[in-house]
């Protein structure tokens, strides 16, 4: 699968860390002719348990840290996800009543699993070993 120009153009703005890896950039942003050669994986634990994906364009490869904290499983059950790497069941329907109604910022876990992420969701990137 290929890596959402967009997410990794926020990832860059956001981090100049993975823009200066890369070393193909302007202005701190990813030019487009890089985002076609990376690729992401599913959502992986790193080294100190945390979840997020390892992005690669072959020879360099990253690792992105998830960041959200909550997810929608089903329609009745959710996640909180600690920095840790921990899930903490959560039911759907009292949460929703504390805060009001859906929020549609939550994301599904299933998306986050396999990839399909928003730029909200992608914290740091940092070179992986």
């Amino acid at each position: 699968m290929k890596l959402n120009a967009y997410v990794i153009q926020v990832v860059a703005r956001s981090h100049h860390r993975l823009c200066r890896h890369v070393g193909c950039c302007a202005g701190g942003i990813l030019l487009k002719t890089c985002t076609a050669k990376f690729r992401r994986r599913k959502l992986t634990k790193g080294k100190a348990g945390g979840y997020g994906w390892v992005v690669s364009n072959g020879s360099k490869r990253f690792f992105c840290r998830l960041n959200a904290s909550l997810a929608y499983v089903n329609k009745k059950e959710m996640v909180g996800i600690t920095s840790s790497g921990r899930l903490i069941k959560v039911d759907r329907a009292t949460f929703e009543a504390s805060i009001g109604g859906p929020d549609p910022s939550i994301p599904q876990w299933s998306d986050l699993q396999a990839g399909r992420v928003k730029p909200a969701d992608v914290g740091s990137c940092t070179a992986a070993r």
